[in-house]
């Protein structure tokens, strides 16, 4: 329990309607968790705006609520708080909820279109290999040290973010990674949080049915890092041409990684296989256990964040050395009977199909012949639908265009916006197949020994949202089922 007094501390000129000595025991943005002495923050959201639950707080003993407008007619027995943004609000008041648990330890951010889960989830391992206790807030799952918690979302609200920051100092952890999303940034949900530093990785087209300008999508990018305190540190990929434009107003020291050029933290690739990579950083020989360019870019930027967060460089080395790929990211599965390979990815921008497909064709060679099976969510950008099969076209032998999650779309008509990229010599090499289950079936059945298959968009994900209702569906369970009836 706090005091509501001291609560709002953390508001900038907040205009307060009744008594502030009042005791809170809960805080939330739902209004059907108010109760006795609760605190209601009335949060704008895409879908449903807060404001139009306050009449229904009345005669159920809520003590405050944040909000942009005060009722007309509010109620006597509530203190109303204004504030410009309540998004913003609920961020500092749930940091403060919390005794500000980002504070109690360092929190690594890392944002960019792809690269995040993987960057994150590999610091996060990175802290416990070297002894830390550590947690991770990410797409795939969030972890209170050894603790798994499932994640719904990439970043969660700012009431959750904060009790999940708040576990891991309770347990001991001195270290955490979070994803960092475009609509995390925009919406607030960062708001209130101390960053020890911060990590961009690559920044393409996605999320423009949110966002809907590319210009949009940026600036939400370059307003975590304009965020930072003079504290913190700004790790930024030198060979990215937005990474310039995310220091621009930044407060914190600035760093750059690169595989191409001079930069604080230099990544070479000397030798890559589907199993592995030999490569440099800052000039150190290491074997890795992870494949492609993209993935080197990962790594340089995780040993770029392991030296600024003050560990010893050679425990750094050796650590990396151990480090696997996260699950759904370039997971292989390989056919013995029949000699192809099959490999899993997220990959679900056209930057991310071109990266894995580049990094495929560079380690294979071109004697093997590359089968993508790929689709297209659906309610997103349709913009990238057409642009997603081209490019998946072009660097295939053979193409599948199959369902993602089609949400409450028809998937034909998403596959009839992927086909509109192909051209006449595509369209010959590309089936179009509804059933996720039976293109991955196709795929394996077209291979041929030294071939290799890409099943991308879905990674980790174990489920197909249909209709709103999301089905059990693994794209690693269905080919290792394939390949163990063979």
């Amino acid at each position: 329990m706090k005091q509501l007094s001291t609560l709002i501390q953390c508001l900038d000129r907040p205009l307060v309607t009744g008594p502030i000595n009042r005791p809170i025991e809960h805080v939330t943005m739902d209004s059907r968790e108010c109760t006795v002495n609760s605190l209601f923050v009335a949060v704008r959201g895409t879908v449903v705006d807060g404001h139009s639950f306050i009449p229904s707080l009345s005669g159920r003993g809520v003590a405050a609520v944040v909000c942009e407008e005060i009722p007309e007619n509010p109620d006597p027995e509530i203190t109303f708080i204004q504030v410009e943004n309540t998004s913003h609000a609920l961020g500092y008041l749930a940091s403060a909820w919390y005794d500000n648990p980002s504070s109690r330890l360092k929190l690594v951010g890392v944002t960019g279109t792809n690269g995040k889960t993987t960057t994150a989830t590999l610091i996060y391992e990175m802290a416990r290999l070297l002894g830390y206790k550590a947690g991770l807030l990410s797409t795939v799952v969030n972890y209170v040290d050894d603790r798994a918690v499932p994640a719904t979302q990439t970043t969660p609200d700012a009431l959750t973010i904060n009790r999940l920051l708040n576990e891991m100092v309770e347990t001991g952890c001195q270290y955490a990674a979070m994803e960092v999303s475009s609509h995390a940034a925009h919406q607030q949900r960062i708001a209130g949080l101390t960053f020890t530093g911060g990590i961009f990785t690559n920044l393409t087209r996605d999320h423009l049915d949110y966002h809907r300008t590319f210009a949009d999508y940026l600036a939400a990018k370059k307003s975590f890092f304009d965020s930072l305190p003079e504290t913190a540190w700004a790790l930024t990929n030198g060979d990215e041409s937005h990474g310039e434009v995310m220091l621009q107003n930044t407060r914190a020291a600035r760093y750059n990684y690169s595989l191409r050029s001079m930069a604080s933290f230099m990544g070479r690739v000397i030798e890559d296989r589907l199993d592995g990579m030999l490569m440099t950083l800052n000039g150190t020989e290491i074997e890795t256990r992870f494949t492609g360019r993209f993935n080197a870019y990962n790594l340089t930027a995780v040993y770029g964040a392991s030296s600024l967060l003050g560990w010893d460089n050679m425990d750094i080395l050796v650590a990396m050395s151990k480090l696997v790929p996260v699950a759904g990211r370039f997971q292989t599965f390989r056919s013995a009977k029949r000699g192809y390979t099959a490999i899993v990815d997220y990959a679900h921008t056209p930057d991310a199909v071109v990266n894995v497909l580049q990094a495929i064709r560079e380690v294979a060679g071109d004697k093997a012949h590359i089968i993508t099976v790929v689709g297209a969510g659906g309610n997103r950008d349709k913009g990238k639908r057409p642009i997603m099969a081209a490019e998946a076209a072009r660097l295939s032998d053979r193409v599948i265009l199959t369902s993602d999650n089609p949400r409450f779309e028809n998937p034909v008509d998403i596959l009839h916006d992927m086909e509109a990229g192909l051209d006449d010599r595509t369209r010959q090499l590309t089936l179009s197949i509804v059933d996720r289950r039976e293109a991955i079936k196709t795929a394996t059945a077209l291979a041929q020994p030294g071939d290799v298959i890409l099943i991308a968009g879905k990674g980790h994900e174990d489920y197909q949202e249909i209709e709103g209702v999301k089905h059990h569906f693994d794209d690693r369970e269905v080919v290792a089922d394939i390949i163990n009836a063979e």
